[in-house]
């Protein structure tokens, strides 16, 4: 993992006595994908998530735990409980062999990923959800040390976009470059053009894909059985990303289609979306798939990115033509 040492685990360790727990504490490792992420598994579980340096600065850590929190508190979007250290950190510096990480710990939230259980999503309740966070930030009084980043156009598609450069992707010929290329540019300029008005750009998680959505089963009627986890991308960006990050990885599948009706049926329940942006939709999915591509590149060893990696930069040159030539693709009233 770029930037995150191979010992990750002592990191983990050094921090448990910081919330009450003995550093022998039975540990068990969920997923390693930019952080290190592990489960203490006693009878009193929760998550620990070791942060890789360079990426976040504490008070960026701070500034994504406390928006999680506020959500938890003023709405109806479920999300992990943070678990403040024993002195009142939210944020413990765990110091190995001269070294330190960043840690933070947060409840454990029973149930499975969407990923594992994707015919238990309501996309329509995902929206609904996507809706109450994006008009929870024009209300909210964010703390003073409140800062993330933007995924603007130079973050994302961009000659040192944040996850890395695209053309390095596995698979990719020279025929695909081309193609991929001339749809980079487009999105680039689209949304460009677009522009970043407050009714269109604002505080996002950026990364509701499907393997952070928690579900849980057993939940009754007129009760949300999604839990949103995992706000390490939340930062400014179009509210239109959010949906485009819900098809991460199926952009090129048909069941992308259905998701996407299904959210905006569900967010427009709550939120208005202005036909103008609707139109941007082909827009917002071939950005994130973009991204993704690049993110496979320069992750070779997350978990995601071995599962994807077979023939995804070919889905994406696929994906490219359709985006450039097919004018009734993704296209919403």
């Amino acid at each position: 993992m770029p930037g995150l040492p191979p010992d990750h685990e002592r990191y983990a360790r050094t921090a448990l006595p910081a919330y009450g727990r003995g550093s022998d504490s039975a540990l068990r490792l969920l997923s390693l994908s930019e952080n290190a992420t592990y489960l203490v598994d006693d009878d009193d579980p929760m998550v620990l998530r070791v942060h890789r340096p360079g990426y976040h600065s504490l008070d960026g850590i701070r500034s994504e735990l406390s928006w999680m929190a506020s959500l938890r508190a003023e709405t109806a979007v479920a999300t992990p409980e943070l678990i403040h250290a024993e002195d009142g950190r939210a944020v413990v510096a765990a110091a190995v062999g001269g070294h330190m990480l960043n840690v933070d710990a947060v409840t454990f939230i029973e149930g499975c990923t969407a990923e594992e259980k994707p015919e238990a999503v309501g996309f329509d309740e995902l929206g609904r959800l996507s809706a109450q966070m994006h008009d929870h930030v024009e209300r909210w009084s964010a703390p003073h040390y409140f800062t993330r980043f933007r995924w603007d156009v130079e973050a994302t598609v961009g000659p040192c976009a944040r996850w890395g450069d695209w053309r390095a992707a596995p698979g990719l010929t020279s025929e695909g470059v081309a193609v991929v290329e001339r749809a980079a540019n487009t999105v680039a300029a689209r949304l460009t053009e677009f522009g970043q008005q407050p009714d269109r750009f604002g505080l996002i998680h950026a990364d509701l894909r499907m393997a952070n959505l928690m579900i849980d089963p057993t939940a009754t009627a007129g009760s949300s059985p999604i839990t949103v986890i995992d706000f390490d991308d939340c930062g400014w960006s179009w509210h239109l990303a959010d949906l485009g990050a819900v098809v991460s990885f199926v952009e090129d599948t048909p069941a992308a289609g259905h998701m996407i009706a299904d959210w905006l049926r569900g967010y427009r329940e709550v939120r208005d979306i202005p036909g103008e942006h609707l139109g941007m939709i082909p827009t917002f999915v071939m950005l994130r798939r973009l991204m993704l591509t690049a993110w496979v590149a320069s992750h070779s060893d997350a978990d995601a990115a071995i599962t994807f990696t077979a023939g995804f930069a070919t889905g994406t040159v696929g994906l490219a033509q359709r985006y450039l030539s097919d004018r009734g693709w993704m296209r919403y009233e």
